[in-house]
């Protein structure tokens, strides 16, 4: 069993069920969807290209996924998960926009967003505590080869090198795209999420999400508001 913290809307969130139409399942009742045609992709070939992000869930992850260390429990953890969640207050993404980053696509802040930040920063510390140490394996998948030296430092301090400075939002929306697929997906994306692209995001729930086993998809276990004062 693994868990991990991501922001997601509500489960009713219009953003989430066209967030889990996209990827074709949805992370909270684990049931799968139809997925949208998209012109120039075979249906087959666009589930090739979401079967990622699908497994995961629709979110931004805050503290990536980790297996809980010796000493620590699943109740402690959620204690601390509902405690995270009342000392953190809402805030809004001024302006939400569709990125291609390296090869895959996602949804992202336009611009920089100092509160998110500082959630994201929230979330990696308070629960590192729970966080048992990667294995070599762990450690290997993340090319630590292909990381800047602080992205290294990080991956071994805190378990994941997109942290703090290197942290940055994206609610992922595909897996490696070909150069010569993009454009099709693109524009899928940017049709499925028009109502979303440009506008405000307003952070107001966290997610504590689940794998049961190694690769099996994640469920979201909770999802709570954030209730504390800024």
């Amino acid at each position: 069993m693994r868990y991990a913290l991501y922001f997601t809307p509500p489960a009713d969130d219009p953003l989430t069920l066209a967030a889990a139409c996209w990827l074709g399942r949805d992370a909270f009742s684990g049931a799968g969807l139809e997925q949208p045609d998209v012109p120039g992709l075979s249906p087959e070939r666009f589930r090739e290209l979401t079967e990622e992000p699908r497994r995961y869930g629709f979110h931004a992850t805050l503290k990536a996924p980790f297996a809980l260390k010796d000493g620590t429990s699943e109740e402690a953890l959620v204690r601390a998960f509902t405690d995270f969640a009342k000392a953190q207050a809402p805030f809004d993404i001024p302006e939400l926009t569709l990125a291609r980053i390296g090869s895959f696509f996602a949804l992202v802040s336009g611009e920089p967003c100092a509160p998110l930040q500082d959630f994201g920063a929230a979330a990696v510390r308070a629960f590192e505590p729970f966080r048992a140490p990667l294995s070599e394996a762990d450690i290997a998948r993340r090319k630590p080869d292909s990381l800047s030296e602080r992205q290294r430092l990080n991956l071994m301090d805190w378990g994941y090198p997109y942290v703090f400075e290197d942290f940055r939002f994206h609610m992922t929306l595909s897996g490696r795209v070909p150069e010569h697929e993009q454009p099709a997906l693109q524009k899928a994306a940017e049709e499925c999420f028009a109502v979303f692209i440009g506008r405000p995001l307003t952070v107001t729930t966290v997610g504590l999400f689940e794998e049961p086993a190694r690769g099996a998809p994640f469920r979201a276990r909770a999802l709570l508001p954030l209730t504390g004062l800024r």
